[in-house]
């Protein structure tokens, strides 16, 4: 199964995604890849929505 972040929209199997950072927001489940999550820690951390990053 192929996953996809949904910052970037970089794809990846599901196997290969396992060091992703996964969420919550709005009782919807989102994934971000380790660029994205790496470039967004700060804001993660913080529990700000992404739609303020």
């Amino acid at each position: 199964m192929t996953v996809t972040c949904d910052l970037c929209g970089l794809q990846a199997e599901e196997a290969d995604a396992l060091s992703w950072t996964t969420s919550t927001e709005h009782q919807r489940f989102r994934r971000y890849c380790d660029a994205c999550s790496r470039r967004h820690l700060r804001a993660m951390e913080g529990k700000l929505d992404s739609e303020h990053w």
